[in-house]
């Protein structure tokens, strides 16, 4: 079984997030949530780490997707 922990975004987020997952394959901001970060780290692992200019590239692109203020 897996262990889990809990992730806190704001519930004016989380509303837009749900709103945004209508008619996409993610159940819950959950499953989107556990997508992204899972994304980002596979990303990292395979390039020996993210260079800053990679990391502000994917926070830039979550901020446009308003994921992050």
């Amino acid at each position: 079984m897996t262990d889990y922990t809990t992730v806190s975004i704001p519930k004016d987020l989380a509303d837009r997030v749900e709103t945004t997952i209508e008619g996409t394959s993610f159940s819950s901001t959950s499953d989107l949530v556990r997508f992204l970060l899972r994304s980002i780290v596979i990303q990292h692992e395979k390039s020996d780490g993210l260079t800053e200019a990679e990391f502000e590239e994917i926070a830039e692109q979550l901020q446009d997707l308003g994921y992050l203020e």
